[in-house]
């Protein structure tokens, strides 16, 4: 088979196994059968001229060459996937699919409500809500709006600001009544602290204002925001978390309130090839709208 006309679905598949580490696992994301999924597999290996996965007791394990090529096999899958979305609908219908991208406890505890709002208003409007805490490239189409906590440097990004949310330590009422509400941020180390487990660069940015927030100091390490704010709700410690989540739980006390908050901005941001298309523009804004509603009142 000559390299030029591999199919897409080829790539695909590799991408689903080396996503679920087995052929039955690819088999069933993809809803083919495993034979199939072989098959693909066996043909791209032949078309590429090198192998792309070693058998195990685990499963598959990628090579060396399916490392290399899954970045791009995600840009194919984010390109098809953009595609399908730009021709999903009449540019002047608010019908057809938007791509949004989120940081978890956004895209968990904020948005599903916002969105259901828009939902009901425009019925042919479906949403892909992808939620993760790593930046999605929209340049590339990985999706086409999303709520972001810096201003987008690109110009052909369109952007606007909702508001500023803030953060600051939390605990449970409980927890605060076993072990008291600590003086001072050095009285922390007293305390069993709930934070992150990687550095990332704005957790590094972090520490350099409070030197006290090291991952040594913490007794429950998880990069999940999500995890990070159950943990507070189940008593376990204190803990950062959204002001204004904060305040939908009672029995959720601030701490240190005079000494910690965190304060960043919350910005909506699309492409601006997609303002033309009525179902973009209308999502845009009413995000933009909800956001900014409900950050004022926070």
């Amino acid at each position: 088979m000559d390299d030029k006309n591999i199919h897409w679905d080829y790539y695909r598949t590799a991408l689903a196994v080396l996503e679920e580490g087995s052929l039955s696992g690819a088999a069933r994301a993809l809803g083919l059968t495993q034979p199939t999924v072989g098959r693909h597999i066996e043909a791209l290996e032949q078309a590429l001229g090198t192998s792309l996965f070693v058998r195990n007791q685990s499963g598959l394990s990628p090579t060396i060459a399916a490392l290399a090529m899954k970045p791009y096999a995600e840009s194919l899958r984010a390109t098809e996937s953009a595609l399908l979305r730009s021709v999903s609908a009449e540019a002047n219908e608010v019908r057809g699919t938007v791509r949004v991208t989120a940081s978890e406890v956004m895209g968990v505890e904020i948005l599903p409500g916002m969105l259901a709002g828009l939902r009901q208003d425009y019925p042919e409007l479906s949403i892909e809500l992808q939620i993760s805490n790593h930046t999605q490239d929209l340049l590339k189409r990985d999706a086409d709006i999303a709520i972001r906590n810096t201003e987008p440097l690109q110009d052909a990004l369109i952007a606007r600001r909702a508001g500023m949310i803030s953060l600051g330590f939390f605990a449970h009422a409980d927890y605060l009544t076993r072990h008291g509400m600590p003086a001072d941020m050095d009285a922390l180390k007293n305390h069993s602290l709930i934070g992150f487990d990687r550095e990332f660069p704005y957790i590094r940015a972090l520490q350099k204002r409070y030197p006290q927030i090291q991952r040594a100091a913490f007794a429950l390490r998880a990069d999940s925001d999500l995890v990070q704010f159950s943990a507070i709700r189940q008593g376990y410690g204190i803990g950062i978390c959204q002001l204004g989540l904060a305040r939908q739980h009672t029995y959720l006390q601030r701490v240190l309130e005079d000494e910690f908050q965190i304060d960043f901005p919350v910005w909506v941001v699309m492409h601006e090839d997609l303002r033309s298309s009525q179902r973009y523009r209308t999502t845009f804004d009413h995000l933009v709208k909800e956001l900014q509603a409900l950050l004022q009142k926070a």
